[in-house]
């Protein structure tokens, strides 16, 4: 996946205002490569811990607005932090890793740079973060009131059952019932039947 090293001046915009001294102050201090990638589908972003031949280094998706940009960047830089606390030694997104996000979370909070809707959904993930910002439904759809002006996709559950939508790989789906958690969706060429998260991004077909 193409990715692209961030120049110190150019990572404010990535950022919601007010926060780019103190991320900065923990990319400077542990030497973290930062790199922006394009848009995964499968993870926001990603954490490599140092070795004895490179730094740190942390990848987040470009696509995503300021404040997804800044808690994917705090939750990899809590990885950063377990890491250099306790090795490889814990779970990955263990208790350790969760008390030093949460942490995090909660240094950010307090200077109120989220808008009231998400931090509202962050106070409830402090004590229990889940593994993937993604995985916080609530979250994701607050999210989804700042992102870029310029993006038309949309979430599966926000499409009527029935409508029609696309993949970036050009495979076209109609959306049908919910199963438990997930939509039953029919890929149309082939007729196989698929299921996609609630929270997946689209974009829908219209006639």
């Amino acid at each position: 996946m193409p990715k692209k090293e961030v120049p110190i001046n150019e990572l404010q915009h990535f950022l919601p205002a007010g926060t780019f001294d103190t991320v900065n102050r923990y990319l400077h201090f542990y030497k973290v490569h930062l790199t922006v990638a394009k848009e995964r589908k499968t993870i926001l972003g990603n954490y490599k811990h140092r070795t004895a031949n490179r730094n740190h280094h942390i990848s987040v998706n470009g696509n995503l607005n300021v404040y997804e940009f800044l808690v994917t960047l705090l939750h990899e830089l809590a990885h950063l932090l377990t890491f250099e606390k306790h090795g490889n030694k814990v779970l990955s997104h263990g208790k350790e890793w969760k008390l030093l996000y949460g942490q995090m979370l909660a240094q950010f909070i307090s200077n109120k740079v989220f808008p009231v809707d998400i931090e509202a959904e962050l106070l409830k993930t402090l004590s229990n973060p889940a593994a993937s910002s993604c995985a916080e439904d609530g979250l994701v759809r607050v999210f989804r009131n700042y992102d870029h002006a310029s993006s038309r996709l949309i979430l599966v559950e926000e499409l009527p059952v029935k409508a029609m939508f696309v993949l970036d790989d050009g495979r076209i789906f109609q959306k049908g019932n919910k199963l438990r958690k997930r939509f039953t969706c029919t890929e149309v060429n082939t007729g196989k039947k698929y299921l996609f998260s609630p929270m997946y991004k689209v974009l829908q077909v219209v006639d």
